[in-house]
């Protein structure tokens, strides 16, 4: 079962020392009613604030990036998922950063070569919303190829063990099966298993160049059976 975490923001005003106070106090409230519910610390850095207006202004786009980002999220998990039944392997924990989940939040560290924490916030939800959307593009891509592969496969094996309306003939017909010369011409056709009867009593008929008891079976499956007439060449 999936563990649940809350996210819980307090309010810092009289700096460090004062947060590592604040932490333990938590941390003795919590462990009063709860001894076994673990605590962790998200060590965020002190980012640029800004006005009052650009943090209003933030704080209505900040729902909208979040709906896009756990969307994107479920849409990789979704995909995972998918592809671990298909291939059949056993389903396992997601990762991030080859991270699993847990620890990813439990040791969370800010990265703050790819988000500078004197950037202004506008600029580090812009970029963390940028490469979502980068993500996103990439996996529509892989997922359209794979889906193409897929179906390439699906088409394969369709040939190599479909019936014989949609199979691939080369492996059934040998070279002793097929009349080689000027004068004729071998034909195959797929008939279905119901209309064998009517295809041997009809077949003489479908052409005057069709050459009469010609037509062998040379194979069959539950619904099909395939037959060579031969021809004779139509001279000009």
């Amino acid at each position: 079962m999936a563990s649940r975490y809350w996210v819980v923001s307090l309010p810092v005003q009289q700096g460090s020392a004062f947060a590592a106070s604040l932490w333990n106090r938590l941390q003795e409230q919590i462990s009063r009613h709860s001894f076994d519910t673990p605590l962790y610390r998200f060590n965020i850095p002190n980012l640029r604030v800004g006005t009052l207006d650009s943090l209003l202004a933030l704080s209505d786009d900040l729902q909208k990036s979040n709906t896009f980002v756990e969307g994107v999220s479920h849409k990789i998990r979704r995909q995972i998922e998918e592809l671990e039944r298909v291939s059949g392997v056993e389903s396992s924990s997601l990762t991030v950063d080859g991270v699993p989940v847990d620890s990813y939040l439990t040791r969370f560290v800010w990265d703050d070569a790819k988000y500078p924490a004197m950037a202004p916030l506008r600029e580090t939800v812009d970029t963390i919303q940028g490469q979502v959307a980068k993500i996103e593009d990439d996996l529509k891509v892989r997922v359209a190829e794979y889906n193409n592969v897929r179906s390439q496969l699906n088409a394969i094996n369709r040939k190599q063990s479909g019936s014989l309306a949609v199979r691939d003939l080369s492996n059934l017909v040998k070279p002793e099966d097929i009349v080689i010369s000027e004068n004729l011409t071998t034909l195959l056709a797929v008939v279905p298993k119901y209309s064998q009867k009517d295809w041997l009593s009809s077949y003489e008929t479908l052409t005057s160049y069709v050459v009469p008891r010609s037509s062998k079976q040379l194979h069959e499956d539950n619904e099909y059976a395939l037959y060579t007439p031969c021809a004779r060449e139509r001279r000009s």
